[in-house]
């Protein structure tokens, strides 16, 4: 509130922005869960909830100037207010973010006491986590397996209290229904932050939806971030804004000479295109810059190492990326997205979808130029099963966690991994 006395306010506009400001800043937070940070938060969604609390904030602030248009002032006096404020409240942020992890691990301050009970592989890996990551702030005393014939839930009761626990994990594979109800009992009955381990279902390992239809309660299998419409927004405006720069400034002068070099070297046409399955399934025409003679077998096989189809400047487009700048028309059109997962070639998009299990989860959303699992070693080339099952893996990831933020890291790291060179760049 400091930082508003640069607007030079009268007294009366003073207190009418402070409160404004106070009262906006209240319900926003409230509603962006802005000081929502936990000791397992990740500065990734840090970062994520304060570009989104400055985008929103921004906005008001600037209805506020122009609901009172008589005391306006510069567009650059208010952007400098707004930085130095949310350029003060990251730094603190983050600065405790990380002082309370060197408070935890260094002094041992700031903990949780915990216990475990039933001796599961989830439950012996939660338990090692917390040994081994001691800036989280978890001291698991003891785990407790439910097969023991000594087992004893008063004595379990006990010793809870007796150390003064405050959380308390549960595996569901290995207590019965009749002792977690006691549990759960117990939890509510002494104040005790209960948590399950999902170990008995698969299903339940999974990252699920829950709600309420009426008075019954609902699990959905997953819940996309891109089925919200501000998120659809968001990464649409990041796709047009960055496949208009692209194509303004690098494919309006390197489309002329790649056009050249690619005839000089052999007959056909600059660009080429090929039937790609995209969002929901649907096919569409994907653009490259061609980088092999024409032939029979485009549609069929993969480009694979020292490949003779391959052009002396197809070999480095290839190996730089340059191929797949054309695929910034796709993005532009609503085809494709900048970050997604790759789409595969028709003929291969059938034959994953028939022998690899969740292919067709990626089809959820759009597919993309680059993606997670390209920038985590999964690009080019698909060798064996494995590096489609890890591709899945990467891809289902990302449509489940995805954030604009996620969106921008790919992109630099696959502008590095471009620059560097990658051994599948074939």
């Amino acid at each position: 509130l400091l930082l508003a006395l640069q607007f030079e306010f009268d007294l009366t506009l003073n207190v009418a922005f402070y409160l404004y400001v106070i009262i906006t800043w209240i319900l926003l937070s409230l509603k962006s869960n802005f000081y929502e940070v936990y000791r397992y938060t990740k500065v990734t969604k840090i970062i994520s909830l304060t570009t989104l609390q400055f985008i929103i904030f921004t906005l008001i602030v600037f209805a506020f100037f122009g609901y009172f248009y008589e005391y306006g002032r510069e567009s650059s006096r208010i952007f400098l207010y707004l930085g130095k404020s949310f350029g003060l409240i990251f730094l603190v942020k983050i600065s405790l973010y990380y002082l309370l992890k060197k408070y935890r691990k260094e002094v041992g301050g700031n903990f949780r006491i915990t216990v475990i009970i039933g001796k599961t592989k989830r439950s012996q890996q939660l338990n090692a986590f917390f040994n081994d990551n001691p800036s989280y702030g978890y001291k698991c005393l003891k785990l407790f397996d439910v097969n023991d014939d000594n087992f004893d839930l008063e004595q379990v009761y006990e010793f809870i209290l007796s150390n003064e626990v405050d959380e308390v994990y549960c595996s569901l594979a290995e207590v019965p229904n009749k002792k977690l109800n006691a549990i759960i009992n117990f939890a509510d009955n002494n104040l005790k932050v209960l948590k399950f381990l999902p170990d008995n279902k698969d299903v339940y390992s999974r990252k699920m939806n829950y709600e309420y239809y009426g008075f019954s309660p609902i699990l959905s299998l997953r819940k996309i971030p891109l089925d919200d419409d501000l998120n659809k927004f968001l990464k649409r405006s990041f796709d047009i804004f960055v496949s208009l720069f692209v194509i303004c400034f690098i494919l309006s002068w390197l489309t002329p000479l790649i056009a050249l070099l690619i005839k000089l070297e052999s007959k056909g046409a600059v660009f080429f295109k090929q039937k790609r399955n995209g969002l929901d399934y649907k096919e569409f025409y994907c653009y490259k810059f061609r980088s092999m003679k024409p032939n029979p077998e485009a549609d069929l096989h993969q480009a694979n190492k020292n490949d003779k189809r391959i052009t002396k400047i197809g070999k480095f487009m290839r190996k730089t990326s340059i191929d797949e700048l054309p695929q910034f028309y796709n993005v532009l059109l609503g085809d494709m997205s900048v970050a997604g997962p790759r789409p595969h070639m028709v003929s291969h998009t059938h034959m994953f979808a028939q022998n690899i299990d969740k292919f067709m989860v990626r089809h959820f959303v759009k597919p993309g130029i680059t993606g997670l699992a390209q920038v985590s070693g999964y690009r080019g080339e698909v060798e064996t099963d494995q590096d489609i099952i890890n591709r899945v893996k990467y891809d289902i990831f990302y449509l489940e966690n995805w954030s604009l933020l996620m969106d921008i890291k790919i992109v630099f790291l696959t502008i590095k991994n471009a620059i560097k060179g990658e051994k599948k760049a074939y």
